[in-house]
């Protein structure tokens, strides 16, 4: 019998190093990540993204998941979740459409990792809200505790976050 795959989704504000927290934890565990979807969807757009667009995302996101835990042994990571779509939909467009919310309440991530806002800003087309970066990480801590969410704040440098996190995990999971 095969164990079930236990997820950490990482997730906070732009610009705090997601991205490179999931690849490398993904690395030292020898696991799978799962990229965040919104990155080459948005780098294919014409325009300005849309609700609608935002929607395909999170559709993108959660089919990605899927596909990745499928050919995953017992450990995988996610470089965002419905959490970040959330946020992102009530800011830019201020709903957020209830099927979104209802996955999000039933995400099955055994810990969040929030990302702090301590990292320097780093500018790139598809990042929007340098000046807001508090803003949101307040919303996200806001947002885990009342979920009830299991999650931990990972700041410092990057070396140190990965130290954090691999230390996080192991408490969790080993």
């Amino acid at each position: 019998m095969q164990l079930p795959v236990l997820k950490v989704a990482i997730t906070g504000p732009e610009s705090t190093g997601k991205s490179t927290l999931a690849r490398q934890l993904a690395h030292y565990y020898q696991t799978n990540w799962v990229p965040e979807f919104a990155r080459s969807y948005i780098a294919y757009l014409p325009d300005q993204y849309t609700a609608q667009d935002v929607e395909n995302i999170a559709r993108g996101q959660l089919q990605s998941l899927q596909q990745v835990a499928a050919k995953t042994k017992r450990l995988l990571f996610a470089d965002t979740d419905l959490l970040v779509i959330k946020i992102w939909m009530l800011h830019a467009f201020g709903f957020c459409p209830s099927w979104i919310l209802e996955k999000l309440e039933s995400q099955n991530f055994e810990l969040y990792l929030l990302m702090r806002v301590d990292l320097p800003w780093e500018p790139d087309p598809q990042r929007e809200h340098p000046h807001l970066r508090q803003f949101f990480y307040d919303w996200y801590k806001a947002e885990l505790e009342a979920y009830k969410f299991n999650f931990v704040e990972i700041g410092g440098s990057q070396e140190i976050r990965l130290q954090n996190a691999i230390s996080y995990v192991d408490k969790l999971f080993l």
